[in-house]
């Protein structure tokens, strides 16, 4: 019962350009990639998602079903969908993203905008890794830890 859950909250900007769905699938490969989620890992369901967020269901859906088709969850019937596989290496409690986020802070102190870091930032990702053919980010995203016993958080 003492056992800790991840949950994973969307957070939809109508604003990006960038389709919910796809905004759900980025955040959660997001959350993989830092290990904030983790194999075994339930999702929430469609209900909740919608819930929290204002958006139709079958967006949720959708995006569910494109992470299942990618391997990264697996949708267990009556159950709900859970995580199958993570991503990457960068845990979020890297070293490296405390430096990152010192550096955010201080862009923003220096009158940075968010489309200015972001400009930044995928200049400097180009200029180191070249370019990888994935689009959009999948920012937005925040987990928190909760009880597996605690219900109606979402």
């Amino acid at each position: 019962m003492g056992e800790q859950e991840r949950v994973i909250e969307f957070r939809i900007d109508r604003h990006s350009g960038v389709s919910t769905y796809l905004q759900i699938v980025h955040q959660t490969e997001q959350a993989l990639r830092l290990g904030m989620l983790e194999p075994g890992d339930k999702l929430p369901t469609a209900r909740e998602v919608v819930e929290a967020t204002a958006i139709n269901p079958n967006t949720v859906l959708k995006a569910y079903r494109e992470l299942e088709r990618s391997g990264l969850v697996e949708a267990r019937r009556g159950l709900g969908t859970f995580v199958r596989r993570s991503l990457g290496s960068a845990p979020a409690d890297s070293p490296l993203k405390a430096e990152l986020d010192d550096w955010a802070r201080r862009a923003r102190e220096a009158g940075l905008d968010r489309g200015d870091v972001a400009a930044l930032f995928g200049n400097a990702l180009e200029e180191h890794f070249g370019t990888t053919g994935t689009s959009g980010t999948a920012s937005g995203t925040t987990t928190r830890k909760t009880t597996s016993t605690t219900k109606g958080n979402a």
